[in-house]
């Protein structure tokens, strides 16, 4: 009886080994907003630099571009960035977007370098539905599997730099030297999966030449909670 019983317990935890393994098939994607040229902004991409060397955690980000008037102009900014952050304000019914701001899987919105908050929201539930992304001849190939229409999802590659260091020369920043991790360097949306399998090509040549991976999203419609994730190298 006390054999059955170990086996019974040991299956038990295998069971539990594998639900957790199973619910961490994926990093949770976080979303800095962030700029060069603003004073609050470097604690944040500080904490952005320890996520980013966490297994469990996909941390990337996005420069704004509304600080670029006010002494310094932040060489990664994009209007694409300011879109984003604003569709995502909308879509969580925040009153409010600014630098720094982290998005948590597109539904968990922590305002400033607030770590504790960060790593609560940490802990919410990740969904992971299966896209497949890889790098054949010279090519990023997408493909997402057929699935009910009403579980469609917008596809969105994002080109990104690993690291880079900048020297702050005038601005709120003016004699810093910031030390920047997975960089937005390009943004597109592919379309819309459906009820029919889809796949679509894009050339590696046709990413910003400092955009060596590149993290392939599922994300629900309307700036919705993000669905699935994946990230390679383009380089």
């Amino acid at each position: 009886m006390k054999a059955m019983g170990d086996r019974i317990t040991g299956l038990a935890l295998l069971l539990l080994i594998s639900a957790i393994a199973g619910a961490a098939d994926r990093p949770v994607v976080v979303e800095l907003y962030t700029s060069e040229g603003c004073s609050s902004c470097p604690p944040a991409d500080a904490i952005l630099e320890e996520l980013a060397k966490r297994p469990d955690v996909l941390p990337i980000a996005f420069h704004v571009d509304y600080w670029d008037g006010l002494g310094w102009r932040d060489r990664f900014s994009m209007a694409e960035a300011t879109k984003r952050q604003q569709d995502f304000g909308h879509a969580l019914g925040l009153s409010t977007v600014g630098t720094p701001q982290m998005i948590v899987e597109g539904q968990r919105s922590v305002s400033g370098a607030n770590r504790g908050a960060l790593l609560q929201a940490l802990k919410g539930p990740v969904s992971d539905v299966t896209l497949d992304a890889q790098h054949v001849a010279g090519d990023l190939v997408v493909k997402v599997p057929a699935r009910a229409p009403r579980e469609s999802y917008d596809v969105y590659v994002i080109g990104y730099l690993p690291q880079a260091v900048t020297e702050i020369r005038r601005g709120e920043n003016a004699g810093r030297t910031i030390t920047e991790v997975n960089v937005v360097r390009s943004i597109r949306r592919l379309g819309v999966s459906g009820d029919k399998a889809r796949e679509w090509r894009l050339a590696v040549d046709s990413f910003p030449k400092d955009a060596t991976r590149a993290l392939v999203l599922l994300q629900r419609p309307n700036d919705g909670p993000i669905a699935g994730a994946r990230s390679l190298e383009l380089r």
